[in-house]
């Protein structure tokens, strides 16, 4: 199941259990929630919620590529299977940023 924003849509730190899905939807030039706490196993997806435009997640700092473009309505997944916090960011916009914060 996908887990709604229920607290300030930047902020969401109630760990979701292990082998859920959960969703970021990026509005507004935003990520939302801007850091999320989530469980080992979880499946973080991205959804580009925007009218028009294009964004991306980039895991710059694990040196890891950048995710194809995402247009509006098209969405990008990743699985957290480590403990840690791992900050991203739009790869075109630099100043959106959020991090996952991954617990066991």
């Amino acid at each position: 199941p996908t887990l709604p924003c229920l607290l300030p849509c930047w902020f969401l730190a109630l760990p979701v259990q292990a082998g859920e899905t959960v969703e970021v939807a990026i509005e507004k030039m935003m990520f939302v929630p801007q850091y999320l706490k989530i469980r080992t196993g979880t499946t973080v997806v991205w959804v580009n919620q925007e009218k028009r435009g294009y964004h991306s997640v980039y895991f710059e700092k694990e040196g890891l590529p950048e995710s194809d473009s995402m247009f509006p309505g098209e969405k990008w997944q990743r699985s957290f299977d480590k403990p840690g916090s791992y900050p991203y960011r739009c790869g075109p916009h630099e100043q959106m940023t959020g991090v996952i914060e991954v617990t066991e």
